[in-house]
């Protein structure tokens, strides 16, 4: 046996440990996330009806902060309409006289 063979060969072996390793994270990372999910009640398997979820949770967040900002501007607005009015009506009470 040459030291080239022994190179290769001690290549390809720590190349499959190395394989094997990351497929058994691989496995280890799955399962947490199964059980993870399954402690929320929510089920592996049911993957469209959760993306279903999430799209629909997602779109009542951002219509909440939609309302949110036009009722900011609704009431900047009456309230500058309130201190515009109180000083043209303040103007005309001093230019009346």
């Amino acid at each position: 046996m040459h030291i080239k063979d022994v190179r290769i060969v001690a290549t390809e072996t720590i190349a499959e440990q190395k394989r094997s390793h990351n497929d058994d994270i691989d496995a280890t990372v799955l399962k947490t996330i199964a059980t993870v999910l399954a402690s929320f009640g929510i089920n592996q398997d049911d993957r469209q009806e959760l993306r279903a979820d999430f799209s629909y949770l997602r779109s009542r967040r951002k219509a909440v902060e939609q309302v949110k900002n036009y009722t900011l501007r609704v009431v900047i607005t009456v309230i500058m309409t309130g201190i515009l009015g109180a000083m043209w009506l303040g103007i005309k009470t001093i230019l009346g006289k």
